[in-house]
């Protein structure tokens, strides 16, 4: 909190300040949505709780944040967050870290589920800018989406792209390095002893998919091998899942694939269900990586080995990009964050050299 050192004249120098936004409203008794409205729309409060969160401004020595402050005249203390899919633990979790770096400046959240159609993404952002937002987050997958988003242009307030590598000329974006989890996918499927491997994603139209399956390739190539088996389903849904499951029985029984890697979690679940109903065991007969560390790769029969994906960190970094475009708007040049995945060992894959027979 708050301290002070004494000046050579006797009188208090204070200190910067660490309260955040939080501290003011809990030493107020009242929420952070009011302390907001205390900072920035001071006519919608009363004026004992005005007296009251200024009061524990001045006592915590809170300074507001930059962004939070500079919002242009007109805009709103918000800004608009549309998901691709509320139903994946992955979305959010990007939420959870955007809402985080809204409360910290000040500012609320506010949220909108596009089910990856581009014709609720440009609804919900054009919404979004009619109702004077200080920015919009957009998360994307499909290249189709993004060279129709690009073509349109700015809502008239910053877009800032998440979980896609965006042109940096257009956009500020924030996305996690699928090739790199690609890769880490194929190398652990290896380092069990597999060296009959599928990769199972598509369609070809999304971005993680294509660069799930380069960095899987790379790491194949890497070791003087290459994929036996590679499939495309219509999505990338758990049905889609079962429906490749029940496709890949007889090569996984005759031995011709030991090991998958599925660019999704709700893929590798399906997959791991028909096998689990057709007398396929896993792991033993076969391994299989799953990618996002969703709830379908925790709650499977079969604990899924995965890739995880830095949710929170990604909307939180997202948004901070955001908050610089909105506190610099002319002198402001697009930055593209880049995160990386980590690889969650569980039982779809067993330990290192654990298998039967391998060496």
């Amino acid at each position: 909190m708050t301290s002070a050192v004494q000046s050579s004249a006797g009188g208090a120098t204070s200190l910067p300040s660490s309260a955040s936004i939080s501290d003011v409203a809990s030493l107020a008794g009242v929420s952070q949505g009011t302390v907001s409205n205390v900072l920035n729309h001071p006519e919608r409060v009363t004026d004992v709780t005005l007296d009251r969160v200024q009061r524990a401004i001045q006592m915590l020595n809170y300074v507001p944040n930059g962004p939070a402050r500079s919002l242009a005249v007109g805009r709103t203390a918000s800004f608009g967050l549309v998901l691709s899919d509320l139903s994946n633990s992955l979305f959010v979790e990007i939420a959870s870290g955007a809402e985080r770096a809204a409360e910290e400046a000040g500012l609320t959240l506010l949220l909108a589920n596009s089910d990856g159609r581009l014709d609720r993404e440009n609804t919900y952002v054009r919404l979004f800018a009619e109702g004077r937002v200080a920015g919009v987050m957009l998360t994307l997958n499909d290249e189709s989406h993004y060279r129709a988003i690009a073509r349109r242009g700015s809502p008239g307030g910053p877009l800032v792209l998440l979980n896609y590598a965006a042109d940096p000329a257009s956009f500020c974006s924030a996305h996690i390095r699928n090739d790199v989890g690609g890769s880490m996918a194929a190398e652990h499927l290896i380092e069990t002893g597999r060296r009959r491997l599928a990769f199972i994603g598509g369609p070809s139209g999304l971005q993680p998919v294509t660069e799930r399956r380069l960095g899987f390739h790379r790491a194949l190539t890497d070791h003087g091998l290459a994929p036996v088996v590679e499939i495309d389903p219509v999505g990338v849904n758990r049905s889609d899942g079962w429906a490749v499951g029940l496709r890949l029985i007889d090569e996984v029984k005759a031995g011709r694939v030991d090991g998958i890697f599925a660019a999704s979690d709700l893929l590798a679940a399906g997959i791991a269900q028909a096998f689990a109903a057709n007398d396929v065991s896993v792991p033993s007969s076969v391994g299989i990586v799953g990618y996002d560390n969703n709830q379908a790769a925790w709650d499977s029969p079969i604990p899924i080995t995965t890739i995880g994906q830095p949710g929170d960190e990604l909307g939180y970094r997202g948004a901070q990009l955001l908050l610089r475009e909105v506190a610099e708007p002319h002198a402001h040049r697009h930055e593209q964050i880049e995160l990386e995945p980590t690889l969650i060992v569980r039982e779809s894959t067993g330990a290192a050299g654990t298998r039967p027979g391998v060496r």
